[in-house]
C-alpha cells in the first residue's frame, strides 16, 4: 500500500477557505462546521491541512465562481476536468502535435485548433484551480507563522516539523505561480500577506512573477528538507531546484534575459543529489509506480516529486485516471491497461510517432513497444490509422499505452481498483535535469561541459535502446536534437506547448502538425496564442486586471 501525505486527507476535515477571486461576491467557503482555529490547534491539524494543501492537486471539486447553469463551478467543466492535472494537460498537450481527442466538451476543440477565446471553459477551469490551489497554500502559511505556532502552544520537535510544512506550501505556491507565469504571464498576486477578500488582487506582470518564483525558491531552500529525506509525495530541496532549472531554462521567453548557466547549475544540483533512471521505460507510469523513488534511503529512483493517486482513496476522473480511460477504446486492450473500459478520446500525432525509428513489426504480442528498438515508443496501432482525417475520430491517430494501471514486472497484476487508478503522476523526474543540462550547455550556458551534456542524454538513450546502439555522436548533440529528445522522453507529460514556445515553433508556420491551427495539414496562427487569455470573468470583475494583447 502507498503511504504518503495525500492519503491523509480521508480522515481529516476541511479548512474553510475561499477561492482567491477578483471579485467578493464569488469567494466560496465550504459549508463545514470545523473552524480554522480548531484545526490548526494540534500539531496533528496542522499535518491534516497539510495533506489537503497537497491533496488539491488530485481531489476533484470546487475551482471557480458557482455557476448553475453548468455541470460544474465553471461552466462546461465537470468534475473529473477539475482535477489539476488533466486541466494542465489539455492546455500543455492538446495545444501541440502530442495529442488530440475526440471530446467536445465545452472549450476542448478549440485547444488544439488554437482558436481559443477568453471564455475558453478548459483555461478558465485551470486558470481558477491554479489560483485556488494558492488560496490554500497561503492559509497554510499565515497560519504556521511562529506567532500562530506560540500561541496555540507548539513548540519544540512539532513547531519544527510545521516549519518544513510551511516551507512546502510556500514551494507548492512557487509552483502554481510558474503555472500561472507560465500559461498566462500576467495573473492576479496575493500572497499570505492579504487575508481572504481583505484586497481587491493587483495584476502582476511576467518579469515580476519571475523575480518572485525565484526569490521564493531560494529562499525556501534551506527550510526544505534534505533530498529524498521527505515523506513520499511531498516536497524538498531537490524540488525547489528542479523547478529554478525548468524557470531558467525558460528564462528568456519569462524575462527577455537568457539564465541558462543558472539552468546548469540547478540541474547539476538535483543529478547530484543522487538521482538517477530507473532501469525499464516501461515501468515510469504503472500502478506502483511510487517505487521508482523511495525517499529516507534506500533505493534512489528518479521521480523527484509526483500527483499522487491512489484507486482507492483518492477517486476521480482526472489525473492517471484520465490519461488510462481516454487513451483507450476501440481496439486498444483495455485488459492489458489494467482498467475497466476505454473512453475513445485521446491520441498523439504522426509528428509524435515519427520521433521515433519504425517498429521492426507491429507485433503486439511485444506490448506495450511492438518491437520499436526504442522502448519509449509505447503506442498501439492496430484498428488506428497514422494519418489524422477527422480529430473527433478515435481511430484517427495512434494509441498511446505509456501509462498503465498494472503492477511493475506483473502486467497481469492490475492496481487496487480497475475504474480508478494508482499511478502516480511526477512532476520532476532527474531525466528531464539530464535534457535540461544539455540543451542549457548548447545554448551557451557556462559551468557544464558538452562531453558531460552528451553523457547526460545518452544514459537516457541507453535506458530507451536496453544497449548502446542508440546512443549519438558530439556532433549530432544539437538543440533540435534536444527538443526532438524531449518529445520522445517526456511525451504526455505536461512539457510540450512550453518546449515548443521556448524553440519559437509553437504559433510559427515553420513547424507544422495534423490540423494545427484548425487546418488538416496545419498552419502557423498569430503569435499572441503563445500566452492564453486571462478569463473574460475575471477581467470584468476586477478593475485592476488587463487583458492580454490579442484577446
Amino acid at each position: 500500500m502507498k503511504r504518503n501525505i495525500n492519503k491523509i486527507l480521508l480522515t481529516t476535515g476541511i479548512i474553510a477557505v475561499g477561492l482567491m477571486s477578483c471579485n467578493k461576491n464569488k469567494i466560496i467557503s465550504p459549508n463545514d462546521q470545523v473552524t480554522s482555529t480548531q484545526v490548526y490547534s494540534t500539531p496533528a491539524g496542522y499535518k491534516e491541512a497539510l495533506a489537503k494543501v497537497y491533496g488539491s492537486y488530485a481531489n476533484t471539486g470546487n475551482i471557480g465562481p458557482y455557476n448553475p447553469s453548468g455541470p460544474g463551478d465553471i461552466q462546461g467543466i465537470d468534475e473529473g476536468t477539475s482535477d489539476f492535472f488533466r486541466l494542465f494537460w489539455n492546455a500543455q498537450e492538446l495545444t501541440t502535435d502530442e495529442a488530440v481527442i475526440t471530446y467536445g466538451d465545452p472549450g476542448v476543440q478549440d485547444l488544439h485548433n488554437m482558436v481559443w477565446s477568453s471564455s475558453n471553459a478548459i483555461l478558465k477551469g485551470l486558470y481558477y484551480r491554479s489560483l485556488y490551489q494558492i488560496t490554500l497554500c497561503n492559509d497554510f502559511i499565515r497560519q504556521s507563522s511562529d506567532a500562530n505556532l506560540s500561541s496555540r502552544g507548539i513548540s519544540g520537535a512539532d513547531a519544527t516539523n510545521i516549519r518544513y510544512y510551511r516551507a512546502e506550501a510556500r514551494f507548492l505556491r512557487a509552483f502554481q505561480y510558474w503555472v500561472l507565469m507560465d500559461l498566462y504571464a500576467n495573473p492576479p498576486f496575493v500572497t499570505d500577506a492579504q487575508a481572504v477578500g481583505a484586497v481587491i488582487p493587483p495584476q502582476t506582470d511576467r518579469k515580476t512573477l519571475f523575480n518572485y518564483i525565484e526569490s521564493e525558491l531560494k529562499a525556501i531552500d534551506p527550510l526544505l528538507v534534505a533530498p529524498m529525506k521527505n515523506e513520499y509525495g511531498r516536497a524538498d530541496q531537490a524540488a525547489a531546484w528542479s523547478l529554478l532549472a525548468r524557470i531558467y531554462l525558460n528564462a528568456q521567453v519569462y524575462t527577455g534575459t537568457a539564465r541558462y548557466t543558472d539552468a546548469i547549475t540547478y540541474a547539476q544540483k538535483v543529478i547530484g543529489a543522487g538521482y538517477s533512471l530507473i532501469n525499464n521505460y516501461d515501468n515510469l507510469m504503472l500502478a506502483d509506480d511510487n517505487l521508482n523513488s523511495i525517499p529516507g534511503g534506500g533505493t534512489v529512483g528518479e521521480f523527484i516529486l509526483t500527483i499522487n493517486y491512489d484507486g482507492l482513496k483518492t477517486q476521480g476522473y482526472g489525473g492517471s485516471q484520465f490519461l488510462t480511460h481516454a487513451a483507450t477504446g476501440g481496439s486498444v486492450p483495455v485488459k492489458k491497461i489494467g482498467i475497466d473500459g476505454g473512453y475513445a478520446g485521446a491520441r498523439t500525432t504522426s509528428n509524435i510517432v515519427n520521433l521515433f525509428p519504425p517498429p521492426a513489426t507491429q507485433d503486439t504480442s511485444n506490448f506495450p513497444n511492438n518491437n520499436n528498438p526504442d522502448t519509449r515508443a509505447e503506442f498501439w496501432y492496430p484498428g488506428q490509422n497514422l494519418v489524422i482525417n477527422n480529430v473527433t475520430s478515435f481511430t484517427d491517430g495512434i494509441a498511446v499505452v505509456k501509462f498503465r494501471n498494472v503492477k511493475i514486472g506483473h502486467p497481469t497484476e492490475t492496481g487496487s481498483n480497475l475504474t480508478f487508478t494508482d499511478i502516480d503522476l511526477p512532476l520532476f523526474r532527474v531525466s528531464e535535469m539530464y535534457l535540461i543540462y544539455a540543451e542549457a550547455v548548447l545554448r551557451g550556458g557556462t559551468g557544464g561541459d558538452p562531453a558531460t551534456a552528451l553523457n547526460y542524454v545518452n544514459l537516457i538513450r541507453t535506458r530507451a535502446y536496453g544497449n548502446n546502439s542508440g546512443n549519438i555522436t558530439a556532433d549530432q548533440l544539437t538543440t533540435n536534437f534536444i527538443l526532438d529528445e524531449r518529445g520522445r522522453e517526456l511525451y504526455w507529460e505536461g512539457y510540450r506547448r512550453t518546449d515548443l514556445i521556448r524553440y519559437g515553433l509553437f504559433t510559427s508556420a515553420s513547424y507544422l502538425w495534423p490540423f494545427k491551427g484548425g487546418a488538416k495539414g496545419g498552419t502557423g496562427v498569430a503569435d499572441y496564442r503563445n500566452i492564453f487569455a486571462i478569463p473574460d470573468a475575471d477581467v470584468a470583475a476586477n478593475p485592476n486586471l488587463k487583458q492580454n494583447t490579442g484577446y
